[in-house]
């Protein structure tokens, strides 16, 4: 994301104004494709509003909070999920051992803090500031936002977080410290979504590393038929989710 100047037609959103449609996000042919508005907060129920609408926030700092929503959009469907031989071998490997775990919501504010310090793909430095770490813990407590973890020998070794409305799932970052440590916890992601019958994975801009899972582009039209419906559906309870290693064994997540 490169914003160093906002061109006026740009909306500035107040606190007690709803975001705009998505159908007036700057198109490919600007500096910025995706951007739809600057300005407002980060609070629980605006997180909430833009999810629904299919757009989250992304800024830098010394930048105001932007609003996106990229067209085409990353996603990645359940069902197109690559489990590479190699992934699955290192899963294998992992699972019999004592020391080895997967699990959700153990660990949100650590994944988070984690993932802050971790550079995006193609960029340098973090795009999530400390007022968006803060926010996403808000969240995370409202039951909105959640963490996979990879653990070795105790230790947080690898993870993500997203936001989970209903039966939408929207990612947002990885680390890892442990080769495929994140994609470990991506497949346990999969997995469960899986299991309780969610569709996508929202993965918002396209990367190299989210391509070979399986993600691909779609419209965001199409990206909001998958996502909208889902939005009313029962959330499964993360924290409780299991892990059916047999699986990882098998063909089929």
């Amino acid at each position: 994301m490169s914003v160093d100047t906002l061109e006026p037609k740009l909306p500035w959103i107040e606190s007690h104004s709803p975001l705009p449609s998505v159908e007036n996000a700057w198109g490919k042919d600007t500096d910025a494709p995706g951007l739809l508005a600057a300005g407002a907060d980060l609070g629980v129920d605006r997180l909430i509003e833009a999810y629904s609408k299919g757009i989250f926030p992304w800024y830098n700092p010394k930048q105001p909070v932007l609003w996106w929503s990229p067209d085409p959009r990353m996603v990645l469907q359940i069902e197109n999920f690559k489990l590479h031989r190699s992934l699955r071998k290192t899963l294998s490997r992992y699972a019999a051992q004592p020391n080895f775990e997967l699990s959700f919501d153990r660990s949100f504010d650590a994944v988070i803090e984690a993932c802050a310090k971790s550079p995006r793909e193609g960029q340098i430095g973090t795009w999530i500031v400390p007022e968006m770490v803060q926010a996403y813990k808000e969240l995370h407590r409202a039951g909105y936002a959640h963490s996979a973890e990879t653990w070795l020998d105790g230790k947080l070794v690898a993870g993500l977080y997203f936001v989970c409305i209903g039966k939408a799932i929207f990612g947002e970052s990885m680390f890892s410290t442990l080769s495929d440590g994140s994609k470990m916890a991506l497949a346990a992601l999969v997995h469960v979504c899986s299991q309780h019958g969610i569709r996508a994975i929202d993965c918002q801009q396209n990367t190299a590393h989210l391509a070979s899972m399986g993600a691909q582009e779609m419209t965001r039209s199409e990206f909001l038929s998958l996502s909208v419906p889902a939005l009313t559906q029962q959330s499964p309870h993360w924290e409780k989710a299991q892990i059916d290693w047999d699986l990882w064994r098998t063909a089929s997540l």
